[in-house]
């Protein structure tokens, strides 16, 4: 049987395309504007096409000849355009990137040159308040799809930490439809992980020489505050002479997150482009006194144990907070292919 098809748009460091090739994906093409994260890509995953530019830059139409493939043919076009525009901490701050958020709307485009069989759209939850989805999802039933907006927690799935995304799913066909619940689909798929049985996992397979496996270098000032921070406890556990001013002055309404240990017997808060920097949120290790190091993030957003980063410490970190959780691609490719019947 041959294998459904798929492109990534917004590929990054292919945590997308490492879940959908989990799922049975054939990934013939991907598209990453960072040079880094296209050197991950093309690293771990040789066989796909990559296309190192600006999505804006590209021809949908060139992009298909070049696989060799007919409008109708592509079984899914995957997208994930950055997200840090619709994040509620963008918009709390007022710092709305009109420029980057209209990326989004590239999807129609490659829609309309490929009209894949299906599409999947991956945010944060804030897109679904932007008028650009639904003005994404308008253009799609032009062309003849059906389309529905979910919300997706990725610890429901087997990832080891907390974060909460919107899907959008639209499929094109008579006769087809799209659940009214796309976890229906994949039951199977369902059930949590902690942090203690990821870590225990990545210790029995992980590489000895991995250089991936180290963490931020602190002050003798930052480690002895780290060094404070009790199991299960943050920076509102500091004694008075570890507290930085600054969240003195905000006391215990903002910024609580900051210099919290990563709790064993659950799933980690979500990974961000600084989810190994102790300061920006509980990304010190439950017990050792650190901040987690590159491979543990990327085991908290399941990268397999040999998936090779390029770029310096903070492009890799940024990459890792930036990606997919592999483990969410595959149980939203597995739906999808379900929906389809491929």
């Amino acid at each position: 049987m041959t294998k459904p098809t798929a492109i990534d748009l917004f590929a990054g460091a292919g945590g997308a395309t490492q879940g959908l090739v989990g799922a049975g994906f054939a990934v013939l093409g991907a598209v990453e504007n960072d040079a880094d994260a296209a050197a991950t890509h093309a690293k771990n995953h040789p066989g796909s096409h990559l296309w190192e530019s600006d999505i804006r830059s590209i021809q949908a139409s060139k992009l298909r000849k070049q696989l060799g493939l007919n409008p109708g043919e592509l079984t899914l076009l995957k997208t994930c355009p950055p997200c840090q525009g619709f994040s509620s901490l963008a918009s709390g701050k007022g710092l709305t990137d009109h420029a980057r958020n209209d990326l989004v709307l590239h999807t129609v485009r490659f829609v309309r040159a490929l009209m894949p069989q299906a599409v999947l759209l991956e945010n944060v939850p804030g897109l679904g308040k932007d008028v650009r989805l639904q003005s994404v999802r308008d253009s799609l039933k032009s062309l003849g799809y059906t389309s529905m907006i979910y919300r997706f927690e990725a610890s429901d799935f087997r990832v080891p930490q907390r974060r909460r995304r919107l899907i959008m799913l639209a499929v094109r066909g008579k006769g087809r439809s799209v659940p009214q619940d796309i976890s229906e689909l994949i039951p199977d798929l369902r059930g949590s992980i902690s942090v203690r049985a990821a870590f225990s996992e990545l210790e029995m397979v992980g590489r000895a020489d991995d250089p991936l496996d180290r963490h931020r270098k602190n002050s003798d000032k930052v480690r002895r505050r780290i060094e404070s921070i009790p199991v299960g406890g943050g920076r509102l556990d500091l004694p008075e002479e570890h507290q930085l001013d600054c969240h003195k002055r905000v006391g215990a309404k903002h910024a609580t997150a900051s210099y919290g240990r990563i709790k064993w017997d659950g799933p980690s808060s979500t990974m961000t482009t600084r989810c190994t920097t102790p300061a920006c949120g509980a990304f010190v290790h439950p017990e050792k006194h650190r901040g987690i190091t590159l491979r543990e993030a990327a085991t908290l957003q399941t990268f397999p144990a040999d998936y090779d980063f390029q770029g310096d410490y903070g492009s890799i970190e940024r990459q890792i907070g930036n990606a997919v959780p592999v483990r969410m691609a595959t149980a939203l490719g597995t739906a999808v292919r379900r929906t389809l019947n491929v």
